[in-house]
């Protein structure tokens, strides 16, 4: 569908804003930078309203059929071709026209200025996901709306993915399967020989590729004048090269990009209403990846007390020690999944009893797994057991036709 080729004769009202704001946008602007601030922080705000009026009336529209009636699949489709938006800030408007009613303070703390239209746009997607757990309680904007108050747009987006981890750990780690299985990369060959890379990755795949990136991409002296594109591109090929150099690709493996994690011991526990965990270069991951990244890491004990300040940091402790990981690779020579032939170089160490819930961190209750059957076992469900003959038995998880637990890759008939 091509966007309209002539707007509807405009509204009385509108014709009178555009009006005030053509004399408004023809004035000069102030001088010097006291002046210009002062004129950005009573602006802002005004757009935000006129932000805020435009949601109500996409959500009121989203409640009709014009949309189809003109040929768009959906309101938000609509909106993007005919008010030249992207997907994303379309979806924004009618989610906080639709919730508003649901975040009222939120919104009329955005009115005063306390927070900005995007603070209110989070709020009223949270509130979104929130209520589609099924809960019968109303929406509790209050604890949403002090952060709001008090942090950047960037890092209240982090604190809303907490606020709905801890209302639906399920849910949210459902959520971080479906992204996994949209991963995607596509290498197409142009004129001249030049590769062309298109590929989508979800927050824990894209924050792998970074922490393996970032210290390649730094700027290699004073002189170095690249620009960060340049440096990405550079160190993508620098990986593969030390890759290969250094016999790090199949069949010897290569070792598992180090991700730091930052999570509270409720979290760790899986325990009601803990919020998600941190991790390096991506949003907050679910209590699921947590433990399968802590299944075999470095675990360093911080203590903090009151305003988060550090009492103590203790040594860091590697979980399965050097002699176990050899031990554990002349044992199982590979991952131990049923079916799997990946070499041992391309595993990692998997307890059959987590040790958060008291599993020892001996042999017996070691394993070796490849990096998408150890997701299976913890986000997609499935239940690895030890028989006494010392096989491995894999068992799937319960069949649901709503919310299937998947591997990566996986595609369902």
């Amino acid at each position: 569908m091509e966007p309209l080729a002539a707007a509807p004769e405009m509204p009385v009202e509108i014709a009178r804003l555009n009006a005030a704001i053509a004399r408004f946008c023809g004035g000069p602007l102030p001088e010097g930078g006291e002046a210009l601030s002062c004129f950005l922080l009573h602006l802002r705000p005004l757009i935000d309203r006129l932000d805020l009026r435009f949601s109500e009336g996409a959500a009121a529209f989203a409640e009709t059929d014009e949309y189809y009636r003109q040929g768009c699949y959906s309101p938000i489709h609509w909106i993007r071709l005919n008010c030249h938006m992207t997907g994303g800030a379309a979806a924004d408007r009618v989610a906080v026209g639709e919730q508003l009613q649901s975040i009222p303070e939120s919104g009329q703390s955005m009115v005063g200025g306390e927070i900005g239209f995007a603070h209110l746009a989070h709020v009223a997607r949270t509130a979104a996901a929130i209520q589609e757990t099924g809960t019968n309680k109303p929406f509790d904007e209050t604890s949403l709306l002090e952060k709001a108050r008090d942090l950047t747009v960037g890092r209240f987006i982090d604190f809303c993915h907490h606020m709905r981890h801890a209302s639906d750990p399920e849910g949210y780690a459902a959520e971080e399967a479906r992204a996994v299985e949209a991963r995607s990369l596509t290498l197409k060959t142009g004129e001249g020989g030049m590769v062309w890379l298109r590929g989508v990755l979800d927050p824990e795949g894209g924050a792998v590729l970074r922490t393996a990136l970032e210290p390649l991409a730094q700027r290699n002296g004073k002189d170095d004048d690249r620009k960060r594109d340049r440096r990405l591109g550079d160190a993508v090929v620098d990986l593969a090269n030390r890759s290969l150099d250094d016999g790090l690709v199949a069949p010897r493996g290569h070792q598992r990009p180090h991700l730091q994690v930052t999570t509270t011991l409720e979290t760790l526990l899986q325990r009601t209403g803990a919020p998600a965990g941190d991790l390096e270069f991506s949003l907050p991951i679910s209590a699921k990846a947590v433990e399968r990244l802590a299944c075999d890491c470095n675990v360093t004990r911080i203590l903090l007390g009151a305003a988060s300040a550090v009492i103590d940091v203790g040594r860091s402790r590697r979980l399965i020690s050097p002699s176990q990981r050899r031990a554990l690779k002349a044992r199982d020579k590979g991952c131990r999944f049923p079916g799997c032939d990946r070499p041992a170089t391309w595993t990692s160490g998997h307890h059959l009893v987590h040790w958060t819930r008291g599993g020892p961190g001996d042999l017996p209750n070691l394993v070796l797994l490849c990096h998408r059957h150890h997701w299976m076992v913890h986000e997609g469900r499935w239940q690895l057991v030890k028989t006494d003959d010392g096989k491995m038995l894999a068992i799937p998880p319960q069949l649901d036709l709503t919310h299937p637990a998947r591997s990566p890759g996986h595609q369902v008939a």
